[in-house]
């Protein structure tokens, strides 16, 4: 058990950091992540090379989603005002290190942050998105347009600083 920690921490230490702001909060979140991982490995079914990585992961994800419900409740609508539509090239993204986007996505509303992380890293749907987070399709779909026009903002002038 020790070894599946050691190996794995790090890796769910930033999964779950995508989503907790809060270094207290994040370690609550990982100890039970682990404690369920490890009560029910027996139950894992290995998939392929990653199955077990993404496994760990979701259960990281869902105890994050869990802890913002039950703490602070989601926020379906964020107050902001009206953002212009920039557009971010793929290229334009690339240019900036890993950590600078993370920050930037880190600095994002809850609501917004946590919408683009199921979507972009998790890979999850409007219509999955809707599910976990108990709110209509429209409002995911709206957060994530929010989200990406905030987020190119924060581009436009990281890149404007260089």
């Amino acid at each position: 058990m020790r070894e599946l920690y050691d190996r794995h921490i790090g890796y769910l230490a930033t999964v779950c950091h995508r989503y907790i702001l809060g270094e207290d909060d994040r370690k609550d979140i990982l100890q039970e992540s682990f404690i369920k991982i490890f009560s029910s490995i027996e139950r894992f079914q290995y998939r392929g090379e990653g199955s077990l990585r993404a496994w760990m992961a979701r259960i990281v994800v869902n105890e994050a989603l869990g802890q913002l419900r039950k703490n602070k409740g989601f926020e379906s609508v964020l107050p902001v005002e009206e953002l212009p539509e920039p557009l971010v090239e793929d290229e334009d993204v690339d240019t900036i290190p890993e950590g600078v986007l993370l920050d930037m996505i880190a600095s994002l509303p809850e609501g917004y942050r946590t919408v683009l992380n199921l979507y972009v890293f998790e890979e999850r749907s409007h219509r999955e998105i809707a599910q976990l987070l108990s709110i209509k399709e429209s409002s995911s779909a709206s957060q994530l347009h929010r989200a990406k026009s905030l987020l190119a903002q924060k581009i436009k002038e990281y890149k404007k600083q260089l």
